[in-house]
């Protein structure tokens, strides 16, 4: 049987505010926490006006305290943007509040704009992406009840833990779509992420770097991998297409360097005029969805962890709303995970 997990950039469409959209995600969360998703996972994103996902250790004291068996986690901290301490500490204190419900998954990328990176910089707070390796190694040591021995610039050493006493520590896993990261995860013998829902391509490179490269450790004996993925379904094929427009659109502007506000309602997206190059960007996303009626989208979805050779798939619910939707609430993105639970989870 396949395992289903979610990963929410929680989404912030027109006239809808951050507090309406924490409060749809927390409703989603329930509802794949009742469907039997094995995982649910918030981005790391700053500076955008469509996403509210900004701290992933926030998020996650949250929706572990209103959910019951789902695991929780980070898709991913950008660790760059942190000190390891503080990830560690931050994680060690979810895992004591919700022990074997925690995981944290780590990026490499800034997951924010110049502006965001200049702030960071002048308040001291990001580091080098050279030391990224350096620094996992700091986060998986200081998570260990053990902790680390710290020499600082006097020359004494000191043991350093990132909580007193750990009676469990949170799996880590490398997130990233490119062979760097996913040669890092086999050097540590790390659990590995393949960003499908964002790169598109690549994967197949990637999870064949990390599993003939990978080293067994004490934190997996051997390759241990999902993927993610865009999905959108709906009762009906046109009824999907028409709620995948919006974030169709908001992917085009990104990578068209075009204005990005809010994410469009369906009604918005569709009164929208696109030229030929929007129009191309959005075809070539559409090539890698999960996208229509349940059976359809329940092949595609066994289809790309059969090619990969996954038994689990983290998707990204993407469905956008009507204009009649309440503000704080997400109807069509609950019932991909419902349609999809029903085809994939049931059997």
């Amino acid at each position: 049987m396949m395992k289903l997990s979610v990963l929410d950039l929680i989404p912030v469409r027109s006239r809808q505010s951050t507090a309406q959209a924490l409060h749809a995600t927390t409703t989603l969360a329930q509802k794949a926490d009742s469907l039997g998703y094995t995982r649910y996972w918030v981005a790391e994103h700053h500076n955008m006006k469509a996403v509210a996902s900004t701290n992933p250790a926030v998020l996650i004291g949250l929706l572990a305290s209103r959910t019951q068996r789902i695991k929780v986690g980070s898709g991913g901290v950008m660790l760059p943007n942190h000190a390891p301490l503080v990830v560690a500490e931050q994680f060690a204190l979810l895992e004591a509040a919700a022990p074997g419900r925690i995981d944290l998954g780590i990026g490499r990328a800034p997951g924010s704009d110049p502006v965001v990176t200049a702030v960071l910089s002048q308040s001291g707070v990001t580091s080098d992406v050279n030391r990224f390796p350096s620094h996992v190694s700091d986060i998986i040591a200081l998570l260990s009840d053990e902790g680390a021995n710290v020499e600082l610039t006097s020359g004494k050493e000191y043991a350093l833990r990132s909580t007193p006493k750990a009676d469990s520590a949170p799996p880590v896993w490398l997130l990233g779509s490119s062979d760097y990261s996913a040669s890092l995860a086999a050097s540590f013998g790390l659990p590995y992420v393949f960003a499908n829902h964002f790169a598109g391509t690549g994967a197949e490179r990637a999870l064949d770097l990390y599993r003939t490269g990978f080293r067994p450790s004490a934190y997996a004996e051997e390759p241990v991998t999902f993927m993610t993925a865009n999905a959108v379904v709906a009762e009906t094929a046109d009824e999907a297409y028409a709620q995948a427009v919006p974030q169709l659109l908001q992917m085009a502007r990104l990578r068209t360097n075009k204005p990005m506000g809010a994410l469009d309602t369906i009604e918005e997206a569709a009164a929208t005029e696109t030229d030929a190059l929007t129009e191309e960007f959005m075809q070539q996303s559409l090539s890698g969805y999960i996208i229509g009626d349940p059976s359809t989208a329940a092949a595609k979805a066994r289809a790309l962890a059969g090619q990969h050779d996954v038994d689990e798939l983290m998707i990204s619910p993407v469905a956008g709303a009507h204009d009649a939707d309440p503000l704080d609430s997400v109807p069509a993105r609950e019932r991909t995970l419902e349609l999809l639970a029903r085809e994939l989870l049931e059997h």
